[in-house]
């Protein structure tokens, strides 16, 4: 028995198989999240740039497809199941053939669970993925048997397994914006922090959002959250790594500072607790909600994606004819809420904790 058990593991080495939350639960989570920006997000942020500057070339269907006119937007966000996948299978470490063929296997994927895709196409990638690898050069018909496989796996567990994946991630978004209706101030609270702190962990919290397709006020909630790390760290650091550190950080990631809350866990409860402040008041005060693409709730101020995807849903309120017009209050909630606050609260907070000799010069410098 233990022979064997040692043969599984040299041959689950030999084929870089590794079964863990770090691969899975980090590498492949994050990797998807690169994988939907690039596709479904880029798509969405061309829409809403060639609709709002009447750009012909962005608003106006490149080709059309088995009668479906597409934009270049749009063909952006119908690769986004294959881009999920690849991207996933990359974090993986796939040889070319496994790679290649996950294309397939996302299309699959993020068609059969609906609007729960991407937790599907996460879940069925992986499997696929392994399997595929474990597969992979151990013929002389490599480059049949290979693809074969891989797809043959991965569309199957998709049929079996799609659809249930995506009425489960869409009843827990949906039972999430429901509790956020409910008790406005309190899963306020609770939304922004946890997709705060997901989005400064080495786990994606832009993935999260996109798997449970949370939008409305849950959607706003997390905004709130992720702007809170983002910006509050880049301008609470700012004596420390000066205009880099406040552009990589306030419109890149605050993920950037996970080597120094490892060292000092301290340095983030400011943007914690900023988190929790702004978070009901973007869900009881502004009644900011984002009703744009799903992955945009865990984006923050990321290339501006969280706000571009407020932007989107207030249009697309609009021409649902839910929402007559953009007020004043809803341009102020949105600067407020993702820049103002956090850009007060996190340094203010900060010199406090510094005050209190918990965190100390240099614990915010970036290496």
């Amino acid at each position: 028995m233990n022979r064997f058990m040692e043969s599984i593991k040299k041959f689950l080495k030999k084929k870089d198989i590794e079964i863990s939350a770090k691969r899975y639960g980090i590498e492949a989570l994050g990797a998807m999240a690169q994988g939907l920006f690039c596709t479904l997000l880029i798509g969405t942020i061309l829409n809403t740039l060639g609709t709002q500057f009447h750009i012909p070339f962005l608003a106006n269907p490149v080709v059309t497809i088995g009668e479906t006119p597409y934009t270049v937007g749009g063909l952006c966000s119908a690769m986004s199941g294959p881009g999920m996948a690849v991207a996933i299978g990359y974090a993986l470490h796939c040889p070319p053939l496994v790679l290649f063929s996950l294309i397939t296997v996302g299309f699959a994927s993020n068609g059969l669970g609906g609007a729960g895709g991407p937790l599907a196409v996460l879940i069925v990638s992986i499997l696929a993925s392994e399997v595929g690898k474990a597969i992979s050069k151990e013929t002389k018909v490599d480059i049949l048997v290979t693809p074969l496989v891989t797809i043959g796996v991965g569309v199957a567990l998709a049929y079996w397994w799609a659809p249930g994946l995506g009425k489960i991630a869409m009843s827990v978004g949906q039972l999430i914006m429901w509790a956020t209706e409910l008790q406005p101030f309190f899963m306020g609270i609770l939304v922004s922090v946890f997709t705060g702190i997901a989005l400064t962990l080495p786990i994606s919290s832009a993935a999260i959002c996109a798997a449970l397709g949370l939008t409305g006020l849950a959607g706003g909630a997390a905004v709130a959250g992720c702007c809170a790390q983002m910006v509050g760290f880049a301008v609470m650091s700012f004596k420390e790594n000066k205009w880099g550190g406040l552009v990589s950080q306030g419109i890149g990631t605050s993920m950037l500072q996970m080597g120094n809350i490892v060292k000092n866990p301290r340095i983030w409860l400011a943007p914690i607790i900023t988190s929790a402040i702004t978070g009901p008041l973007a869900t009881c005060v502004f009644h900011l909600q984002m009703n744009g693409t799903p992955v945009s709730s865990g984006m923050g101020t990321c290339g501006l994606v969280g706000q571009i995807g407020v932007y989107t849903g207030w249009m697309n309120d609009i021409a649902a004819g839910t929402k007559t017009a953009v007020t004043p209050l809803d341009w102020v909630g949105l600067f407020a809420i993702s820049f103002v606050l956090p850009a007060i609260l996190c340094p203010l907070l900060n010199l406090l904790f510094t005050k209190l000799g918990w965190v100390k010069e240099g614990d915010l410098t970036l290496s």
